[in-house]
């Protein structure tokens, strides 16, 4: 080849590597802005240098599905207190449900109701075990409560309480509260009245009492004296005289009956059937601001509860609940009446159809009508001075629009609103359309004249 060929075609060589340099250029320029992927393709040109051309391609990252129900908060403290019907909250812990659902649950033990009011109020806490009457007078600010708005979106239990009396009285009082009359006016006379205890003024504890006692003709208030005791305090004060019946959630009514101190006189479920209990209360504002982490506890909870309604899970129930951190006591005294084995502790014994049930019967809707019920005896009782705000209050204490928004993510389907009249054990019958009426129509009451 001469020399001018030569450098004729090492000229038209070096030419070309230029254009395609800046094609080059161009296209990584290109991949700049649309991704290393492009880049990536460029890069194979048959022109390019061979070490790009034959390094290994960067993995894609793995796509991460999004949960649209993914809880807002993840981290959530529990109150609750020692009591059989702590269990769907406990259980749900234990077993992982809460886990299940995006919660990293810690449950902590109150030492008293107003403790745990106060723990919900203050953000200790951001849901807890609760009676049921504790919201609606913290929302409302009754009896000492520091208003704090609260919800129910859900119910953790129906039944299973009991009102337990003293050992002296067995054989002459049972399950008929005028049989307690006698006693009662004997002791007002002498000057030292009877003393009766309940868990919480505004709770289900005391209001079982109260009932009970007017039903019977005693003013709980002026012929009686009514105290507050915490529950696992009730035996205590028993055993050393300081009290002559309470109302108590299980296990403390059986074990009055274990340790000699009192039996049973009637149970809750007698006085009204499938009765609602306790709650899992929220604040308002947490429930605002984070409504799918509170659909995620109750999906969690109704998982615990259809396990606890499955009655050979009940000794498991029992030997998880009865540990130090819950309720501290021999499992025996729980699983019992669990099971509906009922020993009255005075010689009466029965299998109880309508032991405590944490799911069925449509037991964890929150029914309007129970807190309607509620009301009509605050007001009952003077606790509020005049007609309360009935449809108000109710409306925005219970979330049962929570409760089957979650329920219907689940693909769960619960038994519906009801609203039809309750009738207990004293033939009285409860007409929600009229909760002023029912709260009148009383003989024993503290509303003005």
């Amino acid at each position: 080849m001469s020399k001018k060929n030569k450098k004729a075609r090492e000229s038209r060589h070096v030419g070309v590597s230029r254009r395609d340099f800046l094609k080059l250029g161009a296209a990584g320029v290109g991949a700049a802005s649309l991704g290393a992927g492009l880049l990536g393709s460029a890069c194979k040109s048959s022109d390019a240098p061979t070490a790009s051309s034959t390094a290994p391609a960067a993995p894609a990252a793995p796509v991460v599905p999004v949960n649209p129900n993914a809880p807002e908060v993840s981290d959530l403290r529990f109150g609750m207190i020692a009591l059989t019907d702590c269990s769907p909250i406990v259980i749900a812990h234990e077993k992982g449900m809460f886990k299940k659902y995006g919660i990293n649950s810690t449950v902590v033990k109150g030492a008293s109701w107003a403790a745990i009011r106060d723990s919900l109020s203050n953000g200790d806490i951001q849901a807890t075990h609760m009676l049921l009457g504790m919201p609606i007078a913290s929302t409302m600010g009754l009896l000492g409560s520091p208003q704090v708005p609260m919800v129910v979106p859900w119910l953790l239990n129906r039944n299973g309480q009991a009102i337990s009396v003293k050992s002296e009285w067995k054989g002459k009082v049972a399950d008929k509260p005028a049989a307690i009359k006698p006693f009662v006016e004997a002791a007002k006379k002498a000057g030292t009245p009877l003393t009766f205890a309940m868990t919480f003024p505004p709770g289900t504890h005391a209001m079982w009492m109260r009932y009970f006692l007017a039903a019977g003709g005693i003013s709980p208030d002026k012929d009686v004296a009514l105290v507050t005791i915490p529950p696992a305090q009730m035996i205590a004060n028993m055993k050393i005289g300081k009290m002559d019946g309470f109302c108590v959630g299980e296990p403390w009514g059986a074990r009055a009956i274990s340790d000699n101190i009192g039996y049973t006189a009637i149970t809750t479920q007698e006085i009204w059937k499938d009765h609602p209990e306790k709650v899992c209360a929220f604040r308002e504002d947490f429930a605002q601001k984070n409504p799918k982490t509170v659909k995620a506890v109750l999906k969690a909870l109704h998982e615990a509860s259809v396990w606890l309604d499955d009655m050979k899970n009940r000794p498991e129930q029992a030997e998880v609940v009865s540990r130090p951190a819950y309720i501290n006591c021999p499992p025996e005294t729980i699983l019992g009446r669990l099971q509906g084995h009922y020993d009255y502790g005075d010689g009466r014994k029965r299998e109880d159809p309508n032991y405590m049930i944490f799911s069925s019967r449509n037991c964890n809707y929150p029914q309007p009508k129970y807190a309607t019920w509620w009301l009509s005896q605050f007001r009952r009782w003077g606790m509020v001075k005049e007609a309360p705000d009935y449809a108000g209050i109710v409306k925005r204490v219970i979330r049962n629009d929570l409760y089957e928004e979650a329920m219907k993510e689940l693909g769960y389907a619960h038994g519906g609103l009801d609203n039809s009249p309750e009738t207990l054990f004293d033939g009285v019958s409860f007409n929600p359309a009229d909760p002023e009426g029912y709260a009148k129509s009383f003989a024993i009451h503290n509303m003005p004249a």
